[in-house]
């Protein structure tokens, strides 16, 4: 049985009172996963249009102040901000007048903010996506974006469900039941062609660890045998790659390498592959490492994502 989960808590997580009301209603959910069906049920099917666009209007438009939309909840906003924190911190001043530029010309073609699941997206990607979906009908935006908010509402979900006493009775005494920490893999990544201003579908993704009883790898020392395929994917059409790992609650420490096949994207480009060597500390296994690629024909560059 699920224990303090008000209105209150499921507006945080999105902004439609239908949706809240009749989260509470259908609840108490014992797990997260039930919280997720539940959700989609009630979105997709019962909160009409009215209440998708009050969900909508609780976000703050891309580089604003969370706290500067409609919103209802403080948790929310605190949230938006974390949300945010890989796109501001990938920002320019110049990137940032832009993004505020696309996005009043999306406003007043839709009628409603950009809205887009931003965790772990930088300016640029962000930039190219809301360009790419400004030339969609209203109709088909609409619908995108209500996916968007339901991408939004799971991150949240998984936030409001590992802050809370979640317990289910078994023979008369209060157990714990086991409820994920993650809704994604812990290492994950994009690739944005800047040269193009799109995402760059169809690369080829490796993901390796470093795995030699011996210290970890050193710079000017190949120590190829000493590596152990992950995982590997390639990426979509938003540029992102299919999942690398499995979803597991706690990181493996260690030195790992992911690779991307550029030459085959780009014959006549400078780089025939990419690798790029992290390593995860004993007290980062808990974390998520987004590790995207920021491509153009002769230059590449990366940061550490959320």
């Amino acid at each position: 049985m699920a224990v303090g989960l008000g209105v209150n808590d499921f507006i945080a997580c999105c902004g439609s009172t239908k949706f809240a009301e009749q989260m509470v209603a259908d609840g108490p959910f014992d797990t997260y996963d039930k919280a997720v069906v539940a959700a989609k049920n009630i979105w997709f099917n019962k909160v009409d249009v009215h209440g998708w666009l009050e969900a909508f209007a609780a976000h703050p438009q891309i580089g604003q102040n969370p706290s500067s939309a409609a919103n209802k909840s403080s948790t929310s906003v605190q949230w938006s901000k974390g949300e945010q924190s890989t796109a501001l911190a990938t920002a320019t001043d110049s990137s940032l007048q832009e993004l505020y530029e696309w996005n009043s010309q999306y406003k007043q073609k839709f009628g409603f903010v950009f809205l887009i699941c931003a965790s772990g997206r930088s300016t640029p990607e962000i930039l190219a996506e809301l360009k790419r979906r400004f030339s969609n009908r209203p109709i088909v935006e609409f619908e995108i974006a209500a996916q968007e908010q339901m991408k939004i509402t799971e991150l949240r979900l998984q936030k409001l469900f590992s802050n809370v006493d979640v317990t289910k009775a078994e023979g008369g005494h209060l157990t714990a039941p086991s409820i994920p920490t993650r809704v994604r893999p812990p290492i994950t990544t994009h690739v944005l062609d800047i040269a193009r201003g799109c995402p760059a579908g169809g690369i080829e993704v490796l993901l390796e660890m470093y795995t030699s009883q011996k210290s970890g790898p050193v710079f000017g020392q190949s120590g190829d045998d000493m590596w152990t395929f992950q995982g590997s994917s390639a990426t979509d059409k938003d540029g992102r790659s299919g999942q690398l790992m499995k979803i597991v609650n706690e990181l493996t420490p260690g030195v790992y390498r992911i690779s991307f096949n550029t030459g085959k994207y780009n014959p006549d480009g400078f780089f025939p592959f990419v690798s790029i060597v992290f390593e995860v500390k004993a007290s980062q296994k808990m974390e998520h490492f987004h590790v995207p690629l920021l491509l153009s024909p002769f230059s590449f560059s990366t940061y550490r994502g959320s």
